[in-house]
Parts: structure tokens; sequence; C-alpha cells
């Protein structure tokens, strides 16, 4: 093995108290994802095994992940435990989910709708902690802005080459605004932000294990269902959409966590909350194959794009936006490969 794998290894087996023929000889790789976290496996001769992860500190915020792992745990939310943690080298070490996540499960509607409904309540017990158990940070409005404006940085400057003018980015302020002034006028709870069938493992037990949630903030109660119902990575027809958002309302008033806010209203607030991540991630999807060079995520931009020109379009507040999306951008989307390829 290749430094660090070495050195994860052999961390690995102290941590556990066991000797060299206790386990495989090697970590074998699991995944990687969006982040600069790699995820090994280490099987043990006794059977089962546990999941070591290199997260470079310099790079990854560790004690966030500790952190919100903890809270998530002692709440009863069904997270990996963490069973050790080198903090200088940013080794890690957590209890093994296996390797089923939801995501392809999902191979037809009676599917999504028995693991959706699944996936309501798991995240009910996350919404569900108190504030003051945590110093989450806010998902206040500079945060929100700043996640749209890598939309301006990097879907629109970075991969389609276009310079905004004064007055584009004037337009591009006010709908921001608009977004944000929603968001935040939502019932505020614990937000996974970034909770979809990539990040909901299907356990052995047939529970749902939720992962990646080092990135948690106390923000709007419409966040995660949006990034879960209208999930980056697969789409579901608009009737399926709407009616799990009806079930997921009242099953968030009987938890108490809605009150006072109609059926219109809920829906308006996950549609400009959706409208709000799918701007975010056209840039977050941009910059990962820009400057990471991760380029996997460029065949998931067209369905982003869907989400983001169909959502504006029921909402006169973003005529404007979407006029000049479709004249100014559309004309430079449809000559980028990704889209072509999509066709």
């Amino acid at each position: 093995m290749n430094y660090p794998l070495k050195e994860l290894h052999t961390w690995c087996l102290q941590q556990l108290s066991l000797e060299p023929a206790d386990a495989a000889a090697e970590l074998a790789v699991v995944s990687g994802d969006a982040s600069f976290r790699c995820y090994y496996r280490l099987s043990l001769a006794a059977g089962g095994s546990v999941i070591a992860v290199h997260a470079p500190p310099d790079k990854e915020d560790n004690l966030a992940f500790a952190t919100v792992q903890a809270l998530l745990h002692s709440n009863g939310a069904r997270v990996p435990a963490l069973l050790g943690w080198d903090k200088p080298r940013g080794f890690l070490l957590q209890e093994d989910f296996g390797d089923q996540l939801l995501w392809p499960l999902l191979v037809n509607s009676a599917a999504a709708d028995h693991y959706y409904r699944q996936a309501f309540s798991a995240l009910l017990v996350m919404q569900r902690i108190p504030a003051d158990q945590h110093s989450l940070p806010e998902y206040d409005e500079l945060r929100l802005t700043a996640e749209m404006t890598l939309f301006s940085e990097w879907f629109v400057a970075g991969l389609l080459g276009y310079q905004l003018d004064s007055d584009e980015l004037a337009m591009l302020r006010e709908v921001f605004s608009l977004l944000c002034r929603r968001a935040l006028a939502q019932p505020q709870v614990l937000v996974h932000r970034d909770f979809h069938s990539r990040n909901i493992m299907v356990l052995a037990d047939e529970r749902l294990g939720i992962i990646d949630f080092q990135d948690a903030v106390q923000g709007p109660i419409s966040y995660d269902l949006v990034s879960l119902v209208r999930d980056c990575y697969i789409r579901w027809p608009d009737e399926m959409v709407d009616e799990w958002i009806g079930v997921y309302r009242q099953m968030a008033i009987r938890a108490g966590l809605l009150k006072g806010v109609d059926e219109a209203e809920f829906r308006q607030d996950v549609d400009w909350m959706g409208l709000q991540r799918h701007i975010k991630v056209l840039g977050i999807f941009a910059r990962l194959n820009l400057r990471d060079g991760k380029s996997g995520y460029m065949a998931d931009l067209p369905l982003v794009l869907e989400y983001t020109l169909n959502i504006a379009s029921r909402y006169s507040e973003f005529d404007q936006f979407l006029q000049w999306f479709e004249l100014k951008l559309m004309p430079l989307i449809c000559q980028q490969s990704w889209f072509k390829d999509a066709e």
C-alpha cells in the first residue's frame, strides 16, 4: 500500500486492538465523493468490517464531522458510529453501513414511494433536534447568497464563458435576495444540507442510514425535503413530487415543526428553496469539473438545469431571470458537449 494507506491501515489495527493477522492485509477502496475524503473498507478475520477514512485536515473540517455525528447519533438518527479519529493526520474509523445506496434501488415510482416515506421519518428525527442542543452555523442570508454566487462565477463565467454586465448582476442580486428572504421566513431546523439518494443507505435491517452530514446547519425546513424529492440525480413526475410534499407536510405538522403554514404557502416554500439549491448546484457541478477535475457531475447538469427553468417558469417574480437565461445562456449551453450528450 502507498502512503498514507499503509499508515491508515496500521492505525486502524491499533484502534481496534488487532494484530495484522486479524484483518485483511490491505484496505479496499470503497469510494471518494465530491470532497477530498477517501473511503476504504477493512475486512476483519473474525467477520464484519469497518470503514477507514482519509480526510486531509487541511482540506476537510473533520471537527465538524465529529461534532455533527455525535449530535445526530445522540438524538436517534441512524448515522455511522465514529470508532476512532486521528486529528493531525485526518484519519477516521467508522461503522460500516455496507454498499447499498438508496439511489440504485429507486427502480420505479412504487419503490421510490416506499423509501421516500421512510426517508421523511429519518429526516424528521434530525429536524426535531432542538437548536439549543447545538451551535451549528446559521443558514443565513450571507451563506445562502454566497452559494448562489457560485452560479455566476463557475457556471456562467467559468463554464459558459459569459461575462455578466452591471444590469445582469443587479438582476441576479434581486433574484438571490427574493430567494433568501423566502428561505429565512420559513421555520428553521437542523438541515443536513445534502439529503438525497446518494447520501442515504439501505442497511441490512432495511432501515435507512444517513451519511455525508458534516455540513449541517440551522436553516429552512424545506431544504432537505426538496433535496430529496427533486434529487439532482433522479427525476420523478411532478404529480409524485407534489404528493410527497403533501405527505411530508402532514408528518411535519404532526411532529410540531410546521404551524400556521397552509399547503399552497408550503409548496411555494419548497419551490423557491429548490430554486436556490439548484442555482447553487449549477455552480458547484461546474466548479467540480473546472477546478477539481471531477467531470462525472457534468452528466447531471441537464437535470439540474431542467429543475431550475421549470420552477422559475411557475412564478412571475422570476420572469426576467427566465427570459435572460433562455436568451443569453441557452444558446451557449446548447453548444456544450454535456448538454448535447443528454439530448
